[in-house]
């Protein structure tokens, strides 16, 4: 008999994000044997403890299809919510709304918190004999998931778009610079990533035979304020401007951090960035040039640029969505799919899985090797890495009235089976 389905998402929202959910959808409705109805879990587990759960099966064929080229979080929602050890309460509210609503597979698309989330629902099905296959499906724009040899995941959905975002806006950034370099020689632009370099290291895909006055900190670069004036001063001698590419996580002192539910510093609600104090330093100090740095923290664009996606990000998200009801449907609880690449030159992908007890709370780090001597740039082997990523072709995104057009879901719930309940972690 068919049981229902449950999927969800969870923290930052990512280009091709919602591919993965239709991927979801769509490999589910291929099995109406064993699938039954599919429901969203309105902002991730906090729509499990709410009993918001979304009724995609009632949904327009229209708006699924749409979900290929919709970006960010808007069509179900994500959280930042982490069900810790004590909150016994939520646990058991978790296999409550499970229960009342026939869920029989649950997919959480997210990262290596996620993943966390995914894996206890997994053991607490297990431990109490539910009828519950819980499976992660990978997402991640800092590509942060796996291990440090790339074995277990190679590369995450959502890292590809936002690596080509990086590369155009580089491009971009690089024709202001030429332009205005005789009163702004110093371009400094912040990316996303927290303390691991994929992002920023993006940033060099734009130019891989180096003939930009290009220069790439990453927080793994070790490199201290003076000598970053010393590097991009000496860029000044030699080219007249540089255009310096910062990750958030950069270390330029207290910023006043501000902290998610996860622990990790919330770059862009903090009191200060590591772009502000960088460009405030290089002014103080003085420039071998005339004129000033000027700066620009790239904000939450560079995760949801749908125009910018990477075509290639989307099939990924899309496969790696349907890859992961493979595994619930013919191998069973408690995996992640993954991505990994096969040998050769010419790039191809394959789908395969882990335990989520492989990635819960695991988080890779950039590679030093790839880090260049000069601590100002990242190696060839970086950019053959993370090339194929970012495709040849646009995206190809609707337009209404020469507007973009993402889905729309309707306002559809499941009748609520349970008794109001307050998430723990919200109570005083």
């Amino acid at each position: 008999m068919a049981k229902n389905v449950l999927v969800a998402q969870s923290g930052g929202p990512s280009a091709v994000i919602n591919n993965s959910l239709r991927g979801v959808i769509e490999a589910c409705r291929d099995y109406p044997s064993v699938f039954g109805r599919i429901y969203g879990a309105w902002h991730g587990i906090e729509g499990v403890l709410k009993e918001e759960l979304l009724d995609i099966s009632a949904q327009d064929p229209k708006e699924i299809r749409l979900l290929e080229c919709t970006p960010a979080a808007g069509a179900i929602g994500t959280c930042r919510y982490k069900l810790t050890d004590r909150q016994t309460e939520d646990f058991g509210r978790v296999v409550e709304v499970l229960k009342a609503h026939d869920i029989g597979y649950f997919f959480y698309a997210g990262g290596n918190d996620s993943m966390d989330t995914a894996n206890k629902i997994a053991k607490l099905a297990a431990a109490q004999g539910l009828d519950l296959v819980a499976t992660g499906v990978p997402k991640t724009i800092d590509n942060d998931v796996g291990d440090a040899e790339f074995k277990l995941v190679d590369h995450s959905p959502g890292y590809g778009s936002t690596a080509r975002y990086w590369a155009a806006n580089l491009l971009g950034a690089n024709e202001e610079n030429a332009g205005s370099c005789t009163s702004d020689p110093v371009l400094v632009l912040q990316a996303m990533g927290r303390t691991i370099g994929f992002i920023p290291a993006a940033a060099r895909l734009a130019d891989p035979e180096r003939r930009l006055p290009l220069q790439i900190y990453l927080a793994e670069s070790g490199v201290s304020l003076p000598e970053m004036a010393d590097l991009v001063n000496g860029e000044l001698t030699r080219s007249g401007r540089c255009i310096v590419v910062v990750s958030e996580g950069f270390d330029v002192g207290d910023i006043g951090a501000r902290t998610d539910p996860f622990g990790h510093i919330s770059y862009g609600a903090s009191d200060r960035t590591a772009q502000q104090v960088i460009v405030s330093y290089l002014n103080q100090v003085g420039l071998k040039a005339t004129g000033k740095a000027r700066g620009q923290t790239v904000g939450t664009d560079q995760r949801h640029a749908a125009l910018l996606a990477s075509v290639v990000d989307q099939k990924e998200a899309y496969e790696s969505g349907r890859h992961a009801v493979e595994i619930a449907r013919s191998i069973g609880n408690g995996y992640m799919a993954v991505i990994q690449r096969e040998p050769g030159l010419v790039y191809r992908p394959r789908y395969d899985k882990v335990p989520l007890d492989a990635v819960a709370n695991r988080e890779r780090v950039f590679p030093k090797e790839w880090i260049a001597p000069s601590r100002t740039d990242v190696t060839d082997a970086f950019v053959a890495y993370a090339k194929p990523l970012i495709g040849e072709t646009w995206a190809q995104v609707p337009l209404e009235h020469g507007l973009p057009r993402f889905a729309r879901f309707a306002p559809v719930f499941a009748s609520k089976r349970c008794a109001a309940y307050v998430p723990q972690a919200y109570r005083k």
